[in-house]
């Protein structure tokens, strides 16, 4: 646990002056000690000399508008454990997708509250906490969904589904009560989110896809039109 005496590290990439200085602002007040840089290089190079606790990046950096990506990806390749977010003002499902793709463990856009971004730095790390440390667990089973809300991680037939903090929390959002139909204005206040429906939409279908990766028959996660969706197990979906 963070303590004033033992602060974790977190990296900040961001080459917007103000914007850098309000993030800063709000992780040292959260009580994190804050390493932030405009360029890619200079934050690589550090993270080299010291590997943070979490990185927290922009996409577009200076005349680079793929910089993070190639940040993200040089990061994942000095740790596989090391948490990393995107912060960005990039909103596409292709960037978002590429993101993911690269290594990150979750992706938010800058319209998203500063509170927010600390709640989701402190959920990360805690489920890196919690990765490390062995102790029983909340868990959850839906039929062949197994949800370790500890851990922050999730499970189809036994197979681990790679989900970011936002994905596990819409999925278990989804899941705590089967048949249920969710708004989207109740998925975005679980997964602590201020978006458009647009965005939940997105989301929703990644998260099918990853899950159709390991079962192609996958149709737990129904869209109930106008209402929003609801998930619904086994012997329903059947």
């Amino acid at each position: 646990m963070m303590t004033s005496s033992n602060p974790r590290t977190v990296v900040l990439v961001e080459d917007e002056a103000a914007l850098r200085e309000n993030y800063r602002f709000a992780l040292e007040k959260a009580g994190y000690r804050v390493m932030d840089f405009a360029a890619a290089d200079t934050a690589l190079d550090a993270c080299k000399k010291n590997l943070p606790d979490l990185a927290l990046i922009d996409i577009g950096l200076g005349n680079d508008s793929e910089a993070g990506f190639g940040l993200c990806q040089a990061l994942r390749n000095l740790s596989q454990q090391l948490p990393i977010m995107f912060l960005t003002a990039r909103d596409s499902e292709l960037d978002v997708i590429s993101g993911l793709r690269l290594g990150a463990d979750d992706y938010l856009t800058k319209d998203i509250s500063l509170q927010q971004i600390i709640t989701r730095v402190n959920t990360l790390l805690r489920r890196v906490d919690a990765l490390k440390t062995p102790t029983e667990s909340t868990v959850q089973q839906v039929a062949e969904l197994t949800l370790d809300h500890d851990r922050l991680l999730a499970s189809w037939s036994g197979q681990k589904v790679e989900l970011t903090v936002t994905e596990f929390w819409l999925i278990a959002c989804l899941a705590k009560h089967p048949g249920q139909v969710k708004s989207r204005q109740q998925l975005m206040d679980a997964a602590n989110l201020v978006l458009d429906d647009q965005t939940i939409t997105a989301h929703v279908k990644r998260i099918r896809k990853k899950f159709m990766l390991l079962d192609n028959d996958f149709s737990a996660i129904q869209t109930v039109y106008g209402l929003g969706y609801r998930w619904l197990d086994t012997d329903t979906a059947s």
